[in-house]
């Protein structure tokens, strides 16, 4: 059994089958974090489910969040009373949940949890994510206190990004588990 567990935070409407957390899950086991409402997802439900998550298991885990999983991280970190078991967090394509292009169902998300997390951090963005403008994306990624990664213009960093296995986000991942 590993050291730590690695748990996978997908956005609003989960991730697709060919999305790279669903690729990551099939290939090295990670466990999803599955939410009752994928739909209209409220913040509250789920922070309560990734305590719920972490408290199951006594290891240590490293999140790996992409989109609105990244405003999951950082809404849980800045209320949880279990931060503490997580050691790390690869956050992928941080949506701007509080632009007026949003969708009803995100504005419950508002304002956006800016403290800065307790554990180690990696951000990734896209020059061109039509969901977070760059600026937006690199001064959360300053208030969360996470090293920023530019991954150049990849969109939203999701399976219509043809990102495949990412074998730059393992890597990325590997150096917030070493």
């Amino acid at each position: 059994m590993s050291d730590e567990r690695v748990l996978l935070l997908p956005g609003w409407l989960n991730s697709d089958p060919d999305h790279w957390q669903s690729r990551w899950e099939r290939q090295f086991g990670y466990q999803r974090v599955e939410q009752a409402d994928w739909q209209w997802p409220r913040r509250g439900d789920w922070m309560a489910r990734l305590d719920e998550v972490l408290l199951t298991d006594p290891r240590p885990a490293v999140l790996v969040s992409h989109s609105l999983g990244c405003q999951l991280v950082a809404a849980w970190a800045a209320h949880s009373q279990h931060a503490s078991r997580v050691i790390g967090a690869l956050m992928v394509a941080p949506p701007d949940t509080e632009a007026e292009h949003m969708p009803p169902q995100l504005h419950n998300w508002r304002p956006i949890r800016r403290p800065r997390l307790p554990f180690k951090a990696i951000a990734v963005v896209s020059s061109d994510d039509p969901y977070c403008d760059p600026a937006r994306a690199s001064q959360m990624a300053a208030d969360w206190g996470a090293e920023l990664v530019i991954a150049g213009p990849r969109g939203h960093l999701n399976s219509e990004s043809g990102l495949g296995d990412w074998p730059e986000g393992q890597a990325l991942l590997a150096s917030l588990r070493s």
